[in-house]
């Protein structure tokens, strides 16, 4: 599963990671819908970090299209309300 994370590139993750990733998505949700800045930059700092830890970096020379695309570490949370809502960036 090739993952970008805007502004990092992009990481080629086992797709035995999904269920965990999309657990730490689906606090992130949740933690948007309520409100709760602290908790919500914590969780996708946790995001983030699991993929770059856990993914091969993929080489910025080859185009190779995302299954998954995730914010900058740095998105507000007034603009992750835009992004994580529903079912989040890990759709499943």
């Amino acid at each position: 599963m090739i993952i970008r994370i805007i502004g990092q590139g992009q990481y080629n993750v086992k797709s035995s990671l999904f269920d965990e990733l999309n657990k730490i998505d689906n606090k992130i949700v949740e933690h948007v819908q309520k409100g709760n800045e602290k908790a919500y930059k914590k969780s996708l700092a946790e995001l983030i970090g699991k993929i770059v830890k856990e993914g091969d970096v993929v080489d910025h020379k080859e185009i190779i299209e995302s299954d998954v695309i995730v914010p900058p570490s740095d998105m507000t949370l007034e603009e992750a309300r835009q992004v994580f809502k529903g079912t989040g960036i890990f759709e499943g």
